[in-house]
């Protein structure tokens, strides 16, 4: 009987875990890239940021995915550490809204749920219905694994042993703290241990002296994923992960003391003992948002010299967004590769724009310079085609696979930029440094004007690729189309002086029809990003 009881808890537990992992990705992919919208538009108004993080966790069924995305954000500048933090206290919250859906007995139709999500995944043509289907489907596996939990520990009622343990717990809630944070750390979940605190007081084999101790240990048990995950990260994730755990444990700190009085409000509210637990979890992380919530920048400040950078300490160029722990979500993976796909284009665009510098200046500081960026650009190359392809292993929708395609695309033709740049223009430059040759006035002049046209145009071809913006994509096109004119133009001009015997324009007649021809490739290059934005209009 306790070989079957241990099989029936074990498998619930794995089924819960499974279930709230179903759920997130379900809910993931129906929301789509609206998540990272929501969190990105954050002003700084730290009430946003609290409901954000409740509404953002519910969909992602996970506190810690919630964090991950907020390290690429504060990495970034588009949030303050402050600002993070609102959400950070906001996740935790919504952490508890499915133990209180749990505590409600909804496991009872749990079947029927699964029997929806199941319905909804293979009859339905919309993708979004199938994913929330899914999603559906997955808050079923939470819910009936609530059952087979409690139903397993119904032999434990008659255990004089289990009783014993009950009562040492009670007597020493330090000991189920710690026993409930390095469970909770070694299954990266806090749900497993408030489900099994659930099950335990559906049966009446728990009480909540003994369940607050075991709440507390989970809510500290959580840090632990953060602070792993932020192991060799930079400066903001290991701030983000340490304002995480210092809510956890100064709020625990702040409790711990009152179990007492904190446990008879909670009971004078219910007599359910499920409902209680549900209650204390939620009331716990709710009263450490509403303690530390106005005093976010204060806690920003303490954090910055908790975790202060170090001095001196040299940077190495590296990847700032690809995070390797969100690969298991695409909708997250997506935006972290197209936040370093700007980042890449970035430096592309101050390769181009430095370019023209070293044609009129002669310096070989310049061109060390923007050799040295461009073997940052193969370098990001690489990287984001490799996590790319590392993403392609997960399971992903035909729009997700398109998306894919078109990132690829467009950082591939970042790289020939890059590698125009680097290879052509600069060895052009190299070659009139050396051989100390002079533009004529108008020579120059035409040339700068072609270059600021390209540039122009790489900049309105960044805009489209991250807007999606059809009219900006038909706008490249017609300027591809008038800069291909605009060089034939420039060609002829310097024919023209050729004719007139300019000793300048003879001199560098090679290097500058050179110059304007691997503009206009860069161009072509550049222009490129508007294909799959009309052709997603067209559809």
């Amino acid at each position: 009987m306790t070989d079957l009881m241990f099989f029936s808890l074990f498998g619930g537990m794995a089924i819960l875990l499974y279930g709230m992992r179903l759920a997130g990705e379900g809910l993931q992919r129906a929301a789509g890239a609206r998540l990272r919208k929501i969190l990105s538009s954050l002003t700084a108004n730290r009430f946003l940021g609290l409901g954000v993080g409740i509404i953002v966790t519910v969909l992602l069924q996970s506190s810690t995915a919630t964090t991950i995305m907020l390290v690429g954000f504060v990495g970034s500048g588009l949030m303050t550490l402050p600002q993070s933090m609102g959400v950070i206290l906001g996740a935790d919250i919504g952490t508890t809204i499915t133990v209180q859906l749990l505590a409600f007995r909804i496991y009872d139709y749990a079947i029927l749920f699964a029997g929806i999500g199941i319905t909804m995944m293979f009859l339905s043509r919309s993708a979004i219905l199938k994913n929330i289907g899914e999603g559906i489907l997955g808050f079923s596996f939470i819910f009936l694994s609530i059952k087979i939990m409690s139903d397993s520990l119904v032999p434990l009622k008659s255990s004089e042993l289990f009783k014993s343990i009950l009562m040492a717990l009670g007597e020493y809630p330090m000991m189920g703290l710690v026993i409930s944070a390095i469970f909770t750390a070694l299954v990266h979940s806090s749900a497993a241990i408030i489900g099994l605190a659930l099950a335990l007081g559906l049966q009446g084999l728990i009480t909540l002296d003994v369940a607050i101790p075991l709440i507390f240990g989970a809510n500290i048990g959580t840090c632990a994923t953060a602070i792993i995950s932020s192991i060799g990260s930079n400066i903001e994730a290991k701030r983000v992960a340490a304002a995480h755990t210092l809510f956890k444990v100064m709020g625990v700190l702040i409790f711990f003391p009152f179990i007492k009085p904190f446990s008879e409000f909670i009971i004078s509210i219910t007599d359910n003992i499920p409902r209680q637990i549900a209650n204390a979890h939620s009331l716990f992380n709710i009263a450490i948002a509403l303690i530390f919530l106005p005093f976010t920048s204060v806690m920003a400040g303490f954090i910055k010299k908790l975790v202060p950078e170090r001095a001196g300490e040299e940077k190495s160029f590296r990847p700032k967004y690809l995070d390797k722990r969100v690969l298991s979500s695409p909708v997250l993976a997506f935006g972290q590769a197209k936040r370093e796909a700007l980042r890449m284009a970035d430096i592309v665009h101050e390769m181009l724009r430095d370019s023209i510098l070293v044609f009129k200046g002669d310096d070989p500081e310049q061109i060390d310079s923007i050799e040295k960026r461009d073997d940052y650009v193969d370098l990001l190359d690489r990287e984001i085609k490799m996590y790319l392809t590392r993403l392609s292993n997960e399971s992903l929708t035909p729009q997700q696979s398109k998306m894919e395609q078109d990132l690829l695309a467009f950082i591939n033709d970042l790289e020939n930029i890059g590698d125009v740049v680097d290879k052509n223009l600069m060895e052009l430059a190299k070659k009139k440094i050396k051989n100390a040759l002079l533009f004529s006035d108008e020579g120059i002049n035409e040339i700068e004007s072609f270059h600021r046209k390209i540039l122009e145009n790489f900049e309105i071809g960044i805009s489209a690729f991250v807007s999606g913006d059809p009219e900006l994509a038909k706008k490249l096109l017609q300027n591809k189309i008038e800069i291909a004119e605009m060089e034939r133009n420039l060609r002829q001009a310097h024919i023209q002086r050729l004719h007139k015997g300019l000793r300048e324009s003879i001199d560098t007649s090679a290097i500058h029809l050179d110059i304007l021809s691997n503009l206009r490739r860069i161009n072509s290059y550049i222009s490129n990003a508007a294909y799959p934005i009309i052709e997603i209009g067209n559809l």
